[in-house]
């Protein structure tokens, strides 16, 4: 689950503060949705850091154990 969340968490941020997305949609015709990204890549940021820090207090209470 750690790397689940670290993954999901770096990628998310690399679409949220970089201009990835806008480049990939813009070349397969989407472009259309680029206006919803924020909608989108900011709750799954969210979420995303949610699981990391989830999976890191679950590691360490287990090992407190």
């Amino acid at each position: 689950m750690l790397k689940f969340g670290i993954i999901g968490t770096v990628i998310t941020v690399l679409c949220c503060f970089t201009p990835i997305l806008v480049i990939v949609f813009s070349a397969i015709a989407l472009s259309a949705l680029i206006g919803i990204l924020d909608f989108v890549l900011f709750p799954a940021l969210g979420l995303f850091i949610a699981i990391t820090g989830y999976a890191l207090w679950k590691r360490r209470r287990t090992a407190s154990v």
